[in-house]
């Protein structure tokens, strides 16, 4: 993981422009925005996936800087006043705050053309057209952007567990969704069968990461995450603590982990990363 986490901050930090390149203060926020921080799940889940089918290092650079660069651009977005208004980022002042409003608004808008410009600009193979596809799919109105869509729409309304996922799996699992498949794509062809399998472990990762997420946000403390703790619970959010109790959600992240390892035993030791991940993505700390 240390290995991954290392070699895509390296990427990011040779894609991303220079500070030196003008306009120097959006170039600056950009990578304020992108480098120094994050667990890097989405890269690591990518290069995971790539394993499994021989995909190489440097194909998926460009897959995990893609889907990272997408990650970042939505939480500066998530954070500015008109989304969820928060001031705390990684442990550091949110973008908008380091900078301000309008530059974090160019910044997420930036960081978003570049994660595709970087995915339609090196050559990743005869499914490029679809890993592009894919990933607009994840980000827009019915994967990424979609679900926050509805999240902003639902505080102070109490979701059924299906709305509830629903959500999810387009505000957080659709990303994740597409850093696996990303990674595998850049690879060697998986079967059908294979691929449903991957695509089943992907959306169980995905909504895993979301119900962990729940629940640190009301058990781990702001300096731990990062991030204002508590905050959805504050702002009357639908989440799976809400909904499920404390330890409901905690049951219900154990049987998504256990999903999520089913669906990759047809791989068997070729899935070890994979395997790993699920753990660490429930396990999870911060």
């Amino acid at each position: 993981m240390a290995a991954t986490q290392a070699r895509t901050e390296a990427a990011l930090a040779h894609h991303l422009p220079g500070s030196d390149c003008i306009p120097h203060r959006l170039h600056d926020a950009m990578r304020y925005a992108t480098l120094g921080g994050g667990k890097r799940v989405r890269p690591l889940l990518a290069f995971a996936a790539g394993e499994l089918t021989g995909a190489t290092p440097e194909k998926l650079d460009i897959v995990a800087c893609a889907v990272e660069l997408i990650h970042a651009y939505s939480l500066v977005h998530d954070d500015l006043p008109c989304m969820d208004d928060d001031v705390l980022r990684r442990g550091r002042p949110t973008c908008h705050v380091e900078y301000d409003e309008p530059t974090a608004l160019l910044v997420g808008d930036s960081l978003q053309t570049l994660a595709f410009e970087l995915l339609a600009s090196h050559p990743l193979g005869d499914r490029q057209l679809e890993m592009i596809a894919l990933l607009a799919h994840a980000s827009g109105s019915r994967g990424m952007a979609g679900g926050q869509a509805i999240d902003l729409a639902s505080v102070g309304t109490p979701l059924e567990q299906p709305q509830l996922e629903l959500m999810h799996a387009l505000k957080t699992g659709a990303l994740i969704r597409a850093a696996v498949l990303l990674g595998a794509l850049a690879g060697q062809p998986l079967s059908a069968d294979e691929r449903s399998h991957l695509d089943r472990f992907a959306k169980r990762a995905g909504l895993l990461f979301q119900v962990v997420d729940d629940i640190l946000d009301c058990t781990a403390s702001t300096a731990t995450l990062g991030k204002t703790a508590g905050k959805d619970e504050a702002a009357d959010k639908p989440t799976y603590v809400a909904l499920l109790g404390l330890e409901g959600a905690r049951s219900y992240a154990e049987e998504l982990r256990t999903e999520a390892l089913a669906a990759l035993s047809l791989f068997g030791e070729r899935a070890d990363r994979l395997t790993r991940l699920a753990d660490f993505i429930c396990h999870r700390q911060f």
